[in-house]
């Protein structure tokens, strides 16, 4: 029998609409009682909480979540980063109908607040004046603590990138433990994970018709608290899929483990090579697998195994990355004390009307009049650019935009697209004529996806492009080229960038889309992301070789050169990933060196919330592959000296880092790199840092064949100044925790 993704019940657009709808839509959401008098409110039906100053466009959350609701009917107010230390600020819009919707913002808050190296960051871009502090740390629970003080019988639904990362028990990098699923700690009624506009549309709806929050159970997207597992539903232990004990004969984890004739394949592929103690053990197959799967659930090992037990943590994170394919993940259940939280399975994707239908709706496009004009760091980089897409099949492990979105893209139409840059250009102030970005996540995902629907919907492969782009892969970019031609043609429109980060090996398979974005939209230099140059560290990222780097920085150069044109390639890399060595950085620096970038600012590994490489960095563990305690073992990096000489080997052009340098090289048995010599990294002699601070300025230009420069390291999540990589990371925080950006 064929499998597909799932159908949706309801479009977005087709559930009738609630009778506060005669309100029509508000030129802003409120965010005080006097602007609901001037609306003719007497109350809110929903009201968000978001950690975010307000910005009426569809890169931040409140605003979609919020005309989204708008659109079905309901009156929806903000309460925008308010005051936490008491109950005051969260009872300003009086008491909400229907929930209170409880988001971090579009940043999880603690990455928000501070650095790779536990520092408190003195700016926020999502704040007003990029002020600091204007938040709590973990937003999401201090926020819900507050709804509950100010009106206790109202629900809360979390949401957010903040929600969705944490909704399992995870390991958290700032207080170095695994910390209960946020809705335990929160004490809300429902947490919506991933893109959520579904989820928080049908939530709304049945709140609405007057069911209970607690009756709300078989929603995609959602996790609730209940006490045991409901009858007609079959339970299967998680080791059952991927046993963490010792090394037994297992099936492979990417095939389809309900599909009898793949097992049967795997079975008959022998044991592997162990010692006799480690016997084949047959894997029991549930008598009927398809018919069985919407009803079973999959129990995770319980918090309090998983908060002692590192391997048992990276085993619950290999399994839940496993199922989140929409088209074949099964629910899953993790016990917490004497309570199950239950995880439903993924939302399933937006069609291109239902993405067409939220990108449509009456956004005012700027921040609310209550800032006064004052700037918001966030909102200015992506004011001129457009979103064509969402989602991500890279599968980066360090990376949370495939955990948030999903892997499977998610497309709006080029006449939806061509309308909202219509717009910008008619009705945003500044517009000069240049779109800053026509992206998402990725650049050149659009309309990218599975040849085979029926493929695509078994698939249990964590990227489509790692280790190699798979077979099943269409990689056709003509419709993305088509709608390049369509913008830039549009009256008014002087120049369409893309600042979006860029897949280069899937580029390089459609020479036309990089002769394309090479010719007509690169204002300069183009940002890509090797990462690495080590296959040790790429693996552990699930990145390609530096190979495909060399192959698209040609086809670069050779169509920049026929277009008359001086442009650079501005790569970012990472330090201090798992499985990084001291000799990985130090190749890399040379690699640097070689090639002529000096790094101006860099960045160490972050281990943020659920993400894969986190699941490395806390227990040394490598969730790609079956984890047991026998398996091999993942280096990392966690002593502050080491970070810092990861850095280091980036900035190996820095004064200031050579003795360091100096120090680890001469360890590692390689003095012969310290010297004044064309192909040593370090010279012998350590200069004035005035000096060097007089001649960095005079040599602050991007690396050419003349010009000594500079390159920028990347990281999922950062505030958008912290890399510099501001356009592509302040899409990746509103792309890629969609969520956060809404209530959802």
């Amino acid at each position: 029998m064929a499998v597909s993704i799932p159908v949706a019940k309801h479009q977005l657009f087709d559930y009738p609409r609630y009778w506060a709808e005669c309100f029509g839509p508000a030129p802003f959401m409120p965010v005080s009682r006097e602007e609901m008098d001037q609306l003719g409110w007497d109350s809110c039906d929903v009201i968000i909480v978001t950690g975010d100053a307000y910005v009426d466009h569809p890169s931040f959350g409140m605003a979609v979540i919020g005309r989204l609701l708008e659109a079905q009917g309901y009156r929806v107010g903000i309460i925008s980063q308010p005051d936490w230390h008491s109950k005051q600020d969260f009872m300003k819009l009086g008491k909400p109908n229907l929930f209170f919707g409880v988001a971090a913002g579009n940043m999880d808050s603690m990455i928000n607040r501070y650095t790779a190296d536990r520092k408190v960051r003195s700016d926020d871009a999502y704040t007003a004046g990029g002020q600091g502090g204007k938040r709590p740390d973990r937003a999401s629970l201090v926020y819900s603590q507050r709804c509950r003080e100010a009106f206790k019988d109202v629900p809360i639904v979390l949401g957010g990138i903040e929600a969705s990362l944490r909704r399992i028990a995870h390991y958290d990098y700032w207080q170095d433990k695994v910390r209960h699923s946020l809705l335990v700690d929160a004490k809300a009624d429902i947490l919506l994970y991933g893109n959520a506009e579904r989820a928080v549309v049908e939530v709304a709806h049945r709140l609405s018709r007057g069911e209970p929050i607690q009756d709300i159970t078989d929603v995609r997207g959602t996790a609730f608290i209940r006490r045991d597992t409901p009858e007609g539903w079959f339970e299967l232990d998680s080791t059952r899929i991927d046993r963490p004990g010792k090394i037994d004969k297992i099936i492979n984890p990417y095939v389809n483990t309900q599909d009898t004739a793949a097992c049967a394949v795997e079975q008959a592929k022998g044991p592997e090579p162990e010692s006799a103690a480690d016997e084949v053990q047959v894997i029991e197959l549930l008598p009927h697998p398809r018919l069985e799967r919407d009803r079973t659930v999959i129990r995770l090992p319980a918090f309090e195994k998983v908060k002692g037990d590192p391997v048992l943590y990276a085993h619950a994170n290999r399994v839940l990355h496993l199922e989140t394919n929409p088209g074949n993940a099964r629910a899953l259940v993790q016990r917490h004390g004497d309570r199950d939280v239950w995880f439903n399975p993924p939302p399933i994707p937006l069609s291109t009307e239902e993405m067409d239908y939220v990108f449509g709706l009456p956004y005012a496009r700027v921040p609310h009049p209550v800032y006064g004009g004052e700037r918001i760091p966030a909102y200015e980089m992506i004011r001129f650019s457009v979103n064509i897409m969402r989602g991500c099949f890279g599968g980066c492990t360090f990376c949370s935009i495939t955990e948030h979105e999903g892997r499977i893209i998610q497309n709006r139409s080029h006449d939806s697209i061509i309308r909202e840059i219509e717009d910008m250009r008619d009705k945003v102030p500044g517009f000069t004529g240049v779109v800053s970005d026509l992206g998402g996540p990725t650049a050149n995902m659009y309309r990218i996806a599975c040849k085979s629907p029926e493929i695509e919907a078994a698939c249990r492969k964590p990227s489509c492009v790692y280790p190699g782009i798979c077979d099943n892969l269409n990689t056709d970019h003509s419709s993305l080229i088509e709608l390049y031609r369509k913008a830039r043609a549009l009256p008014g429109v002087k120049k369409i960038l893309i600042a979006s980060g860029l897949r280069y090996d899937l580029a390089v398979e459609s020479p036309e889309y990089v002769k394309e974005l090479v010719t007509h939209h690169v204002g300069g230099y183009l940002k890509i992301a090797p990462e690495h140059t080590e296959e040790g560290p790429l693996s552990k990222m699930m990145k390609p070789g530096i190979g495909s780097y060399d192959r698209f920085k040609q086809m670069f150069e050779k169509f920049s050169k026929e277009a008359g044109k001086e442009q650079y390639l501005i790569p970012y890399f990472i330090a201090a990933h798992p499985g990084t060595t001291d000799e990985d950085m130090m190749n890399l620096a040379l690699w640097l060196k070689r090639n002529g970038f000096r790094a101006d600012q860099v960045q160490a590994f972050y281990p943020s919330p659920m993400a894969t490489a986190t699941a490395m960095y806390h227990s040394g563990k490598n969730p790609l592959r079956k984890v047991t305690y026998k398996s091999d073992s993942v280096g990392t990096v966690k002593g502050e000296r080491q970070r810092r000489l990861h850095k280091a080997f980036l900035r190996y052009h820095d004064p200031n880092n050579w003795p360091l340098l100096r120090e680890a090289l001469k360890s590692m048995g390689r003095a012969d790199l310290i010297g004044n010599g064309k192909h040593q990294l370090i010279p012998s002699f350590q200069p004035a840092v005035g000096s060097y601070q007089s001649a960095r300025r005079k040599n602050s230009t991007p690396t050419g064949s003349k010009k000594a420069g500079r390159t920028l390291t990347q990281h999922t999540g950062l505030p958008p100044r912290e890399t510099g990589a501001g356009k592509s990371q302040s899409k990746r925080s509103r792309n890629g925790s969609g969520a956060g950006r809404k209530s959802r």
